[in-house]
């Protein structure tokens, strides 16, 4: 036990900081996953997706959405953007750099509020990545986040200094995945 004068209980509340990463598949599926033991819990969950287009019909999407308020627990989702943003679209106007800002402005606000108990941060290590949203930001805001908001963070190539920061690290490595035979992804399956 670490000498750190809190009790188990104290111990068992702390907030957790959580990053799934890597490779492999898996990784926005755990998260949802963890969402959902947080509804169960009565925690008030915001999901911020950043790659994903609003266009998406994505599964956990409908799922939490139609748990949203039974038994007067809260979802409230929100999607950053156009998706897929580094693909260059004849025609687009949008800015993704300045939306990815402006959705981690909003985390950063809701943080401050304690809006939500659990926060999906999903894809999010693309915009930090990007250089979009400043990786030392992000890990100050969380330590110094109030109360006891936990927050996972998903998406391949999380940056050194997240990992190191996080409470919980999860790598997805791939061993075989049906796309490498060229197979497409299916609906339950994929999304």
């Amino acid at each position: 036990m670490p000498d750190d004068g809190l009790t188990t209980r104290q111990r068992r509340r702390q907030a957790v900081f959580a990053v799934h990463t890597g490779p492999g598949k898996g990784k926005s599926t755990a998260a949802f996953g963890m969402a959902l033991r947080a509804w169960s819990a009565g925690w008030p969950i915001g999901v911020f997706q950043f790659v994903k287009s609003q266009k998406w019909k994505v599964g956990e999407e409908t799922a939490l959405k139609a748990l949203d308020g039974v038994n007067g627990t809260p979802v409230t989702w929100h999607k950053m953007g156009e998706g897929w943003s580094w693909i260059q679209r004849a025609g687009t106007e949008r800015d993704h750099a300045a939306e990815a800002a402006e959705g981690w402005a909003q985390i950063k606000r809701d943080l401050a509020a304690e809006t939500y108990k659990f926060y999906v941060l999903d894809e999010f290590t693309y915009p930090m990545k990007w250089g979009w949203v400043d990786v030392a930001d992000v890990i100050e805001t969380l330590a110094e986040r109030p109360g006891t908001q936990h927050v996972v963070i998903t998406g391949r190539d999380a940056h050194p200094d997240l990992i190191g920061a996080a409470d919980l690290v999860t790598e997805m490595t791939k061993i075989k995945h049906p796309m490498d035979a060229g197979r497409k992804g299916q609906q339950g399956i994929e999304w």
